[in-house]
């Protein structure tokens, strides 16, 4: 399945936005009138100055080349005039001096070399018309060539089955505005990722090439992809302009690039265009259905997509419960301002569910009713919202509505093959139900799609309710290595030493886990049972009794407590806090089949009238 990734785009100067904008400078002609001898491609341009189009792209952005804009209200395009050029050229060599040096040597004209043709050389001493019709009559041989020998000399190029989207730059020289690049990032990998002929490499993996300090090669060996997307966004008022470029990962070749610019309200069309363009050069086959959600597009007041990009910013940046919180108000402002925009409705399902979590610590039964609410919302506006069928299956899964679970996650995966929450939520599904091999199958299928991220730690978290353990702690070790300060593979890995009788071992883990996530609950209930496991009692006991003083000033979950009594042997407080953890429609009752904890009460009377009732038996 072919794979990409979008990196940021080249940054333009002022004067080259007002022109685009229809708004003349003393730099830009205010006529789009054709040129006779006007070259209308950056590959002319290039052609015309004997270099290939990332160079004199490169000099047109470091240089002040001159290259104009087309006006028009379509995808960008660029002409130039060749007298233009060489006064640029002259000027360019003066400011230099007469002694030419390395930086000199960059601006005198070159070989260009183009993606599937051989070496073109053309200079400024001859017309342009001489120069192109030299080169057609190379090609006319070279094809004459080729035919005689009844083959060609021009390989086609490896077909693209896969892809990354590197986060868009931001050039509109307000640091402020970075959540419109990251939004359009997020959009772009989203539409992308409903192909299913399209390896698309998921978010939170690229989101770490954002000042990438690695080459494309590098970064495209990395995530396992044939071709990178990199591009930038620029905002004016409430004007945008998008630029985005295909390479190919292996070679570091440039074989795309294309300009958008729109009103900020037609942000969606703008995407949508650029994603057809990206699956047309790719040659990725489409069905219709697939073409109807790459193309989809609405108008959006720029004042809504602002507050939900501000929302999602806030929410993606950090996990601490204030900026949870925090993206909520974002997000009823959006819906506010606009109840028809299911987006909005998404990213306030996303919060809530969220602030039902053990890591952040609101009660569950007060969040996920409101999460199912606004992901249900979102459906109804949007059938085909793919991030709300994963989220209403989060809900519903963690509710002990497995059917129903399992029919969103499937859904969800039927429309965005490429959807790596999807993935997880189905391998946890499958985990619930105790099939262990099911489940890591689809887990690694996630990990192709985000390899980067957390697939790791999920991956451990299966091979550990596997009774699998020194496996999973190597995986953690992997994930670790990326990420030192990741709390849920910090948390899985003193689960996992806890249960491989490696309690010394798993002290340190967790006592970090706790002072990098503010003092997260559950990792505090299983470093009670390390401490017992590795008889520290004392400071076991100790550790239960300040749970106890938290759980009085505020919400502290049940599985806290069930951890930490199993751990200390006391069984029957134990059975006392998993009664209030069914209330709670804890997480940890999502795996009571396979949970390794649970093993010394399986056979508990209790323990299997709570499977029953849970919906696992």
């Amino acid at each position: 399945m072919p794979s990409f990734a979008v990196i940021p785009l080249r940054r333009y100067n002022r004067v080259d936005l007002f022109r685009h904008m229809g708004e003349p400078s003393p730099e830009t002609p205010t006529s789009d009138k054709p040129s006779e001898d006007r070259l209308d491609s950056w590959k002319a341009i290039a052609a015309y100055l004997g270099r290939d189009v990332t160079t004199v792209q490169r000099w047109e952005k470091r240089e002040a080349m001159p290259v104009h804009r087309h006006l028009h209200d379509k995808r960008g395009s660029v002409y130039a005039l060749p007298q233009e050029l060489d006064a640029w050229l002259k000027s360019r060599r003066q400011e230099l001096g007469d002694e030419p040096d390395e930086r000199d040597k960059e601006l005198k004209p070159g070989p260009v070399e183009a993606e599937g043709a051989g070496r073109i050389k053309a200079t400024r001493r001859f017309p342009i018309w001489l120069a192109l019709a030299g080169v057609a009559l190379l090609g006319l041989l070279a094809a004459a060539y080729a035919l005689s020998h009844g083959r060609t000399r021009n390989p086609e190029q490896p077909k693209i089955s896969s892809l990354a989207v590197l986060p868009l730059k931001n050039l509109s020289g307000d640091p402020t505005q970075e959540y419109l690049s990251d939004g359009m990032t997020e959009a772009l990998i989203g539409r992308l990722a409903s192909m299913h002929g399209l390896r698309v490499i998921s978010r939170t993996s690229v989101m770490r090439f954002k000042n990438p300090q690695l080459s494309v090669p590098e970064i495209a060996k990395m995530l396992r992809v044939d071709a990178i997307v990199e591009g930038s966004v620029m905002r004016e008022g409430n004007r945008i302009r998008v630029t985005a470029q295909l390479i190919r990962g292996a070679t570091d070749t440039h074989f795309w690039s294309e300009t958008y610019d729109r009103e900020l309200k037609d942000v969606f069309a703008v995407q949508a265009e650029l994603a057809q363009s990206i699956a047309e050069k790719v040659q990725v086959t489409v069905t219709g259905e697939e073409h109807a959600r790459l193309t989809a597009a609405r108008s959006v007041a720029p004042e809504v997509y602002e507050s939900y990009l501000k929302g999602r910013f806030v929410y993606d940046t950090s996990n601490t419960r204030a900026a949870v919180e925090e993206s909520i108000v974002y997000f009823d402002r959006a819906i506010q301002l606009d109840p028809t925009f299911a987006p909005a409705y998404v990213g306030l399902a996303t919060s809530y569910n969220d602030l039902g979590t053990v890591s952040v610590g609101a009660p569950p039964e007060e969040m996920r009713p409101k999460a199912a609410s606004a992901a249900r919302k979102a459906l109804v506006l949007d059938p085909d919202f793919v991030e709300a069928h994963v989220l209403l299956a989060d809900v519903l899964q963690e509710q002990f509505h497995w059917a129903d679970a399992e029919a969103e996650y499937r859904r969800a995966l039927q429309l965005s093959p490429n959807n790596a929450d999807a993935h997880a939520g189905l391998a946890f599904w499958l985990l619930s139900q105790g099939r262990t091999d099911e489940a890591m199958t689809w887990e690694q299928r996630g990990r192709e799609l985000d390899p980067l991220s957390v697939s790791g730690a999920n991956i451990a978290w299966i091979l550990f309710q596997s009774h699998r353990f020194d496996q999973a702690i190597h995986e953690l070790h992997s994930a670790l290595a990326v990420d030192p300060d990741e709390t849920t593979a910090l948390s899985y890995l003193g689960f996992a030493l806890v249960a491989n009788n490696q309690p010394a071992e798993a002290i340190p883990v967790l006592e970090k886990a706790i002072s990098v996530s503010n003092g997260s609950p559950a990792a505090t209930g299983v470093l009670v049972r390390a401490y017992a496991h590795a008889g520290r009692r004392a400071d076991a006991l100790r550790l239960l009794t300040e749970l106890q003083k938290r759980k009085k000033a505020g919400y502290v979950p049940a599985g806290a407590f069930v951890n930490a009594y199993l751990g200390l042997g006391e069984t029957d407080q134990a059975f006392a806090w998993l009664e209030q953890a069914y209330k709670e429609q804890s997480n940890i009752l999502q795996f009571l089949k396979v949970h390794p904890y649970f093993d010394p009460i399986r056979a508990d009377p209790r323990f299997v009238d709570l499977v029953r009732r849970v919906g696992l038996n």
